[in-house]
């Protein structure tokens, strides 16, 4: 399986120089990249097996100058694809051809904190780790965690309404998120929600988070910040399978409990991430959980004695619960590194595709049949608590065929997700990794349904237009 894109416009490429020339008159001159050497930077994303070089980018500081710019291409018909720091591992921010890639990096201020009413708001390019350290001395965070919260921008957080492994407890993005300043594609500033939850009117807050970029550039946002809890206290609980981890987790969901996370991985990802972290991680178990929970110190024990009470019929081979920071933080960091620990010894693809919770045992099985159907190895790790699959498919790009085996496993993956009552995405989106598997979850007049709206907003398709939907059969408005 090989990932098409659009054919590039000649008449745009013909134009290039002047395009450019008109770009330069809108920003200051540090914000304008053209150089072949320098557009090579962002080239790709984290699907770094698909290149494309883009026209130009564009790199403002303010709403204004993101205006001034959307403004001028779109008069000049050309394409735009948004970046925040390129952590996207669903292409989601390759460029095209003749595309300019409008990027956020620059736009990294905190613009007001409202303790009282438990709102920040901040530039688009801030990280998401930023927001909650501006926030700590108060006694604050902002829940949503993806693992590449370190590098990853609130902007692409939107985009992709992202997740992270306390998502079991505080939501998703969408669920954190109270307000927007968006640039449409003619330019136009548009402001959407407030500094409170569940604003009046249609919900076009839930419209605008998770559409991967496709119907405007985010770039401030209002996010709720939440006060820490007390303490929180990790736990490791190996198993002797998968299908009785898998079946622990169901059982504690369908208990009623929700802890912080709950956190899946296999042997191959626990060899891999204790190998980088030194965790502590159960080396003799085919599979672990990492289980959060968090409150006072009676709280937490109360609710780990209840978790181990219901773990018991599955037959657990070890159980050790954090006695330290120090020891929470060697957990989260085994967990948080998985994907660069993999990346330390093997080329990868990683997967993204949610299922109900009940589903977990017949799915890990089946995982484990279709990697060894295509004759390679499987890293699973996930946040279990939600159903939200993360397996990393290994290969060798450098043996012929083995990518378009690993993608081709991939596409079955995500095809059992659907089948088993999930979807393709639970926070790293469709982008054009999973673009060709739409059809799959959707029928035709869903899809359509949803280019409609989608074409509302950008009636010449020119924000993001490689990503979402097929490319066959879209839509003008």
């Amino acid at each position: 399986m090989t990932i098409a894109f659009p054919l590039p416009d000649p008449a745009i490429l013909a134009r290039r120089d002047a395009i450019v020339d008109g770009l330069r008159g809108l920003v200051a001159p540090e914000a304008l990249v053209t150089s072949e050497d320098e557009r090579r930077a962002f080239e790709t994303d984290g699907l770094t097996a698909y290149r494309k070089m883009p026209l130009a980018v564009v790199l403002p500081s303010t709403t204004e100058e993101v205006s001034a710019v959307m403004r001028y291409c779109h008069e000049q018909g050309v394409k735009v694809v948004p970046r925040g720091a390129g952590t996207s591992l669903a292409g989601g921010a390759i460029a095209q051809e003749d595309a300019v890639i409008l990027g956020v990096a620059k736009m990294t201020r905190v613009l007001d904190v409202d303790f009282g009413n438990r709102a920040a708001r901040v530039q688009a390019g801030i990280t998401n780790l930023a927001i909650s350290a501006a926030v700590a001395h108060e006694g604050f965070f902002y829940a949503p965690d993806p693992s590449s919260q370190l590098a990853c921008t609130i902007a692409g957080n939107i985009a992709m309404n992202s997740g992270g492994a306390h998502c079991l407890k505080y939501g998703v993005t969408t669920n954190n998120l109270m307000g927007v300043t968006l640039v449409m594609v003619d330019g136009t500033v548009v402001e959407i929600g407030g500094d409170h939850l569940d604003s009046a009117g249609y919900d076009l807050l839930g419209l605008v988070c998770g559409s991967e970029g496709q119907l405007s550039i985010v770039t401030e946002a209002t996010v709720r910040i939440l006060r820490a809890a007390e303490g929180a206290r990790p736990a490791l609980m190996g198993f002797g399978t998968v299908e009785d981890a898998g079946a622990c987790t169901a059982a504690i969901i369908g208990a009623g409990i929700i802890p912080v996370a709950i956190e899946y991985m296999d042997r191959e990802a626990i060899t891999i991430c204790e190998a980088f972290a030194h965790a502590g991680y159960p080396l003799d178990a085919e599979a672990m959980l990492i289980i959060e929970v968090e409150g006072c110190k009676e709280e937490c024990d109360a609710m780990l004695d209840r978790i181990v009470e219901i773990a018991k019929p599955f037959n657990p081979t070890s159980l050790k619960v954090s006695q330290s920071e120090a020891e929470s933080a060697a957990i989260w960091k085994g967990r948080k590194s998985a994907f660069g620990a993999t990346g330390r010894i093997s080329d990868y693809i990683c997967m993204d595709g949610t299922i109900p919770t009940g589903q977990l045992p017949r799915v890990l099985e089946r995982i484990g049949e279709i990697t060894q159907s295509y004759g390679l190895r499987c890293a699973n790790v996930f946040h279990a608590g939600d159903g939200n699959l993360h397996p990393l498919i290994l290969f060798d790009i450098n043996t012929p065929g083995e990518m378009e085996k690993a993608e081709a496993a991939g596409e079955e993956m995500l095809k059992l997700c659907v089948e088993v009552g999930g979807c393709l995405t639970g926070e790293h989106g469709v982008g054009i990794e999973k673009r060709d598997l739409m059809s799959y979850q959707y029928n035709p007049e869903d899809l359509h349904q949803q280019m409609r709206v989608r074409a509302v907003f950008d009636p010449a398709w020119l924000m993001n237009p490689a990503k979402v939907f097929p490319l066959e059969g879209r839509i003008a408005a």
